[in-house]
């Protein structure tokens, strides 16, 4: 069986000048910095934990490390952009200096917390707002010339996480993307990976047809990250918690690498690194 992640053009990335080739998936480790994340909040808030655990996700097969400031699951503290920088403080620095050749995404939805990071040194940016929760953003990032994820998701903070009824889930998020790009493009950001947005405003069953219709989103024209990891459309069902249904995640994170899935971003590295690996071997 040929798979779509061989047959679909390869990608590259500039970050900060550096070229990353996406011909093989990468790996993205989860750095929460809040103490309210639904599964690991408190763990790696202050700066000597936040090492050891970037640490950790680098030995273990991480190329990008994402750094969040600010939890988005539902009924979540909601942050301003200044809190968000004094909740980063030096983390961004500390680790582009321990490890130099990590790559470094921010995810936030402030253009001002992006204008931080980028003199603190981050790579990539990873906006879950599409530009929606603050209109200056796009200008930020085309201000940085760093590759920006664009996510699929409500167009507001407050309805971030309300159940929308889709015609066909499919058909709403390429039509968002196409729009979206065309507006990034119009900006000159030309580095956009696509993320379809699991676990905000969709029902279990848009997601699992999500996850079998991956390879339509974006037409092979941009990059794609799947953000499943720890998300509540596979644990609930199960009726177990969110750290104990690896196995099913990572079933699912080899269907989407076979539709030519890029970038994972996820909680548990080591067991996604055997995923990757397994995937490549039956290239």
């Amino acid at each position: 069986m040929e798979h779509l992640g061989s047959s679909i053009g390869s990608h590259t990335l500039n970050c900060n000048g550096k070229l990353v080739d996406l011909s093989t998936p990468k790996i993205m480790g989860i750095l929460n910095l809040t103490p309210d994340s639904f599964s690991d909040g408190g763990k790696f808030n202050n700066d000597e934990a936040a090492l050891v655990q970037a640490e950790k996700m680098l030995e273990e097969g991480a190329g990008i490390i994402d750094i969040g400031p600010q939890s988005t699951r539902p009924h979540a503290e909601f942050l301003s952009a200044g809190e968000e920088i004094n909740r980063i403080g030096r983390i961004i620095s500390l680790i582009k200096k321990e490890f130099p050749e990590a790559l470094v995404s921010l995810d936030t939805f402030y253009s001002e917390t992006v204008k931080f990071g980028f003199n603190e040194g981050i790579d990539l940016i990873n906006d879950i707002s599409g530009g929606q929760y603050d209109d200056r953003m796009f200008d930020a990032v085309a201000g940085t010339k760093l590759p920006y994820i664009l996510m699929h998701v409500n167009p507001s903070y407050e309805t971030m996480h309300d159940k929308i009824k889709f015609e066909d889930i499919t058909v709403s998020i390429s039509r968002y993307f196409s729009e979206k790009t065309a507006e990034l493009l119009a900006k000159g950001i030309r580095d956009i990976i696509l993320d379809p947005g699991f676990g905000f405003g969709k029902t279990v069953k848009d997601q699992m047809k999500m996850i079998d219709e991956v390879k339509y989103f974006g037409s092979g024209k941009f990059p794609l990250l799947i953000g499943i990891s720890r998300k509540s459309f596979i644990y609930k069902p199960l009726g177990k918690s969110p750290a104990d249904i690896n196995e099913e995640t990572q079933k699912l994170h080899l269907k989407v690498l076979q539709q030519g899935a890029k970038i994972l971003r996820v909680h548990d590295v080591a067991e996604t690194k055997k995923t990757v690996d397994l995937f490549l071997r039956s290239c």
